[in-house]
C-alpha cells in the first residue's frame, strides 16, 4: 500500500497539479487584490456607492439582492481566466506549434520531449516487430 502511494505521489502530473493549486491560489490573491482595489472602486463610483457590494442592491421585501457582489465575482472571474490564457495557455501552445514545424521540417531537437503520436507510433512498430518474430518462431 506505502509502495502504490509512493508511486502515485512521484507521478509527474501529480507534482504538476500541486504547483498549478499554489501558484493558483497565489495569483487568486493578485487579481483579488486589483479587483477590490481598483475594479470595485470604479464601478462603485458608476454607481455612486461607496463599494461594489453596495451597488445595484434591489430589494424584495425583507430581503436584500445585491447584484454588485454578482459582478465583482464575475469580473474576477473574468480577469483569472484572460490572465491563466494570455500567461500560460496562448505560450504554451504557440510553443508546442513552433516544437511541430521544426519536427515536420526534418529538424529534431533531441531535448523536447516527443509527443503523444510519435510515442503511439514507437509502441505501434515495436509491437509489429515483436508479433512478426513471434509468428517466425512459432512457423
Amino acid at each position: 500500500m506505502i509502495q502504490g502511494f509512493k508511486e502515485f505521489i512521484m507521478r509527474g502530473n501529480v507534482i504538476d497539479l500541486a504547483v498549478a493549486v499554489v501558484i493558483g491560489a497565489a495569483f487568486t490573491a493578485v487579481v483579488t487584490a486589483l479587483v477590490t482595489g481598483i475594479f470595485n472602486p470604479l464601478i462603485a463610483a458608476i454607481f455612486d456607492t461607496s463599494d461594489l457590494a453596495g451597488a445595484m442592491v434591489v430589494s424584495v421585501g425583507s430581503a436584500k439582492l445585491s447584484f454588485g457582489l454578482v459582478l465583482a465575482a464575475l469580473i474576477n472571474f473574468v480577469l483569472i481566466a484572460a490572465v491563466v490564457y494570455f500567461v500560460f495557455v496562448l505560450p504554451i501552445n504557440r510553443m508546442k506549434e513552433a516544437q511541430d514545424r521544426r519536427r515536420r521540417a526534418g529538424v529534431v531537437d533531441e531535448a523536447a520531449p516527443a509527443s503523444e503520436l510519435e510515442l503511439l507510433a514507437e509502441i505501434r512498430d515495436l509491437l509489429a516487430v515483436g508479433t512478426a518474430k513471434e509468428t517466425k518462431h512459432t512457423l
